[in-house]
């Protein structure tokens, strides 16, 4: 407790300092202890508070946001002859401040402080135009590189270089984080580094700045896009990516969050077919479980189940998927488990003579408008749309994605299944 107090010392006093200055009169907006630049560490340190896992510095960055500009609007614009104070009004603004605030200041200064070619290059990013100078802020970025605003024009400038050369946008964010180790500007830079090189399909860049995402910034409340990115390069490059590779990224979490991982793994896992990584994760999220009845235990043998039904022991997953409790599954989860008992139940039910002439099957039947009909009357596979799986919009019926690929991964499957006696049949 009391280290924790120490290092909420410096922020507790710099706010209190912010806040009592700016209740004097006028005297105060002279008070050197309100430089524009003093205010921004304050906020710097608390957004870097939030990103290591101090969420309740939230309230409190926006109080900063809103401080800063108040000064910023008021302030007398001699004070940017410091040129610490022009970095800080470009920082604020760079950081989720007013944007109109660096406009207003940009419009009344006579004295040439602000460097023209950025605040305007800056005013196109920040009102949604930063694709139309692109080149612009790359090459201001490369000018004000070991500047205190280099980072800052880093990120910047790989978020508009992104779309049309993410690999120069790697570099753009690679600058931006090796610039400000520790801080939000090196969050952002590594999330985004990491959604890049899932959508590359840069395999062995996604995994190295997923470690250090993981080892650095797990506490961040942004942290959940990365687990998203993480996840799914996990699916769709094992085993290139392997046990090792896994385990070794997600060592540093605590438990609750590791099982959260192998959680989310294991169910995009068994959606998408991927038995044997689904296993893997399954089994690794019921070890991080303390109770077999917990959610996340439940959960681990569902996905495990789903996993098992296309192996030849069969039998022992159908049994696991019929104990597991509806009412401990989230809607999703539910119309999942219903689904993956109705697909076992079509493998394991014995051939007939009817099975051996059908093209189709009748558990997933397709509408006369082309729309997957998911189950039969009396068997709502699908769950309801108020239980987030399906939501209907006029007569258009859409089904959960996640739900959608198992069922069409099970459909596919039973066909398989029907062609080879088919195929059986024919021969005898």
């Amino acid at each position: 407790m009391r280290s924790a107090l120490a290092s909420l010392r410096p922020l507790l006093v710099a706010t209190l300092t912010v806040a009592a200055v700016l209740a004097r009169p006028a005297v105060a907006q002279e008070d050197p202890a309100l430089s524009p630049y003093v205010m921004l560490r304050s906020l710097q340190f608390v957004q870097d508070s939030v990103v290591l896992g101090d969420h309740s510095a939230g309230e409190m960055q926006r109080f900063m946001l809103e401080k800063i500009d108040q000064r910023l609007r008021n302030v007398d614009m001699t004070v940017f002859e410091d040129t610490r104070n022009v970095d800080a009004a470009l920082i604020y603004a760079m950081s989720g401040g007013n944007p109109a605030t660096l406009e207003y200041l940009v419009a009344r200064d006579v004295a040439g402080a602000f460097d023209n070619r950025l605040a305007d290059a800056l005013r196109k990013y920040l009102s949604g135009q930063g694709t139309l100078v692109t080149d612009r802020l790359g090459d201001l970025a490369r000018e004000y590189r070991d500047q205190k605003i280099g980072a800052y024009l880093a990120l910047v400038s790989g978020n508009v270089t992104i779309q049309n050369d993410p690999q120069a946008a790697l570099v753009f964010y690679d600058w931006a984080r090796l610039a400000s180790p520790g801080t939000i500007v090196e969050e952002a830079a590594l999330r985004r580094s990491v959604a890049i090189a899932v959508e590359a399909d840069l395999v062995s860049q996604g995994l190295a700045y997923s470690r250090k995402y993981a080892r650095r910034f797990v506490h961040s409340p942004y942290a959940s896009q990365f687990v998203d990115f993480f996840v799914q390069l996990v699916v769709e490059h094992f085993p290139q990516i392997g046990e090792a590779d896994l385990d070794g990224t997600v060592a540093g979490m605590d438990v609750d969050r590791r099982r959260e991982v192998y959680l989310r793994i294991a169910r995009h896992a068994a959606v998408e077919g991927k038995n044997e990584l689904a296993m893997l994760a399954s089994s690794r999220a019921a070890g991080l479980s303390d109770d077999d009845a917990d959610p996340p235990a439940v959960r681990a043998r569902l996905y495990g189940g789903m996993a098992g039904i296309s192996t030849p022991g069969i039998d022992a997953p159908m049994e696991d998927l019929a104990e597991i409790p509806d009412e401990r599954l989230s809607p999703r989860d539910q119309a999942l488990h219903r689904a993956a008992r109705a697909i076992a139940a079509e493998v394991l039910r014995p051939p007939s003579a009817e099975s051996l002439g059908q093209g189709t099957h009748d558990t997933f039947m397709s509408g006369s408008d082309g729309a997957d009909a998911v189950a039969p009357p009396g068997h709502d596979v699908a769950g309801s749309a108020a239980s987030g799986d399906v939501r209907v919009s006029g007569s258009a019926v859409e089904i959960d994605p996640d739900f959608r690929n198992f069922v069409e991964s099970g459909r596919s499957k039973l066909g398989a299944i029907d062609a080879l006696l088919r195929e059986e049949g024919v021969s005898q």
